[in-house]
């Protein structure tokens, strides 16, 4: 471990020597507009180029200042006692920022927390965001693209407008709250194949750098991570310790749950503090993190309040979510099913908003065939749509109107048409 952290500080040192020897070199250079013969439009690039390249050493040189103290008080706990509050203050025209740094009020032992990995990663995460325009959030790693989730949920989910209106407003009201009263909670329901997986990924996307990969991004699927009941309590350590990590090693953590209503209700109550009205769970503030639930639960009782609308003349863009959201909510409470233990969650109001997945008709599913046809860079053809969406078992058995797939296995039904 001393060799590691001996390591680290070598490796850090070298980096603000090069970083100062850089900035040597660009001092000691000629300025473009000082070597003559140039035209005035170059000269003028020139010297624009240069005050940028001023600015961002400053820029670096400022962070690369503050993160040797902080480095330092660290690992050798020096400069560490009393109030820190000191400004690197530089010329305004020459860019270099004023950095105002707190390190805690009062002494504060950090030896005792060591040199661990979330450190690292705020240390590399902020002076990486000094090259660019990532850090609108405060974390590179994290986008908050509410105009690209909007978009993607009307180009690419179909024939769920109840689902697009809760998601959008849910996750945009949360992420503008400057500090959440706890965790959103939202609670997808509905037949399998209708997009909850979808929409579970495109908020990934469009909320992280990286996706479902990533770090501030964690997927448990209940019978793959949770096999075994027999192994419940050591499932509630290790999901804890996931969940506290993840938190502490991201400024906004995404946590889904897939299959929930197959979660044992002993993992549920392990959940249930870091989704509470709680400022902090062991020093450690949940309130900046999304929990999203994934059932099939609730999904008959969602299709009978469609095919009633289908029924008495009505469109289904009719359907309201206060109207289907009186239906589920009783439907979820008085279930004694097997599986329902996730139901508590929505006892104890935990649950922020319950999202209706709706059940697809025919036209939904030539949509999702077309998508699947463009993604693969295939020809699309109105009678390909028709045979693809054939292909699929609808139902009631009288009206088949709803797809029983939804749109799960069209993906793999166009390879039909393949060449």
């Amino acid at each position: 471990m001393v060799c590691w952290r001996r390591a680290a500080v070598v490796w850090l040192c070298c980096c603000l020597c090069l970083l100062w020897l850089g900035a040597q070199a660009a001092a000691g250079q000629a300025r473009p507009w000082e070597r003559g013969g140039g035209a005035a439009g170059s000269a003028l690039l020139g010297n624009r180029r240069f005050e940028g390249l001023q600015k961002h050493l400053g820029t670096v040189s400022a962070l690369s200042r503050r993160y040797w103290r902080l480095l330092a008080c660290r690992l050798w706990q020096e400069e560490c006692d009393g109030s820190e509050e000191e400004e690197e203050e530089g010329d305004e025209e020459e860019g270099v920022v004023a950095i105002e740094e707190e390190e805690g009020k009062g002494k504060t032992d950090l030896g005792k927390q060591g040199w661990h990995m979330p450190m690292v990663s705020e240390i590399l995460s902020s002076w990486y965001c000094s090259f660019g325009k990532c850090c609108v959030t405060g974390d590179c790693r994290v986008t908050n693209n509410i105009t690209g989730l909007e978009q993607d949920l009307n180009r690419r989910l179909h024939g769920q407008h109840l689902a697009k209106d809760v998601v959008l407003k849910a996750v945009q009201g949360f992420l503008e709250t400057p500090q959440p009263e706890k965790a959103l909670a939202l609670s997808f329901h509905g037949w399998s194949g209708t997009g909850k997986n979808f929409v579970a990924r495109i908020i990934a996307e469009h909320l992280y750098q990286d996706g479902l990969k990533s770090e501030c991004v964690k997927v448990f699927i209940s019978l793959f991570h949770f096999p075994h009941p027999k192994y419940v309590d050591l499932y509630k350590a290790q999901l804890a310790k996931q969940i506290s990590e993840t938190v502490q090693l991201c400024h906004q953590s995404l946590f889904i749950f897939d299959e929930v209503e197959k979660l044992h209700d002993g993992l549920l109550d392990a959940i249930k503090p870091y989704m509470d009205h709680y400022d902090s769970v062991d020093t450690v503030d949940y309130r900046r993190s999304i929990f999203l639930f994934l059932s099939n639960t609730g999904g008959n009782i969602i299709n009978e309040v469609a095919l009633d609308f289908w029924r008495s003349g009505h469109a289904r863009e009719e359907i309201t979510l206060e109207y289907l959201e009186r239906y589920l909510r009783t439907e979820l409470l008085d279930s004694t099913d097997e599986g329902s233990a996730h139901n508590s969650l929505l006892e104890e109001n935990l649950i922020d908003f319950l999202v209706p997945f709706l059940p697809l008709e025919f036209r939904h599913v030539k949509l999702c065939a077309r998508d699947a046809f463009l993604a693969r860079g295939l020809q699309v053809t109105e009678e390909a749509l028709d045979e693809v969406a054939g292909m699929m078992v609808f139902v009631p058995k009288e009206e088949k109107l709803f797809s029983a797939q939804g749109c799960k296995s069209v993906s793999q039904r166009i390879n039909y048409f393949l060449p």
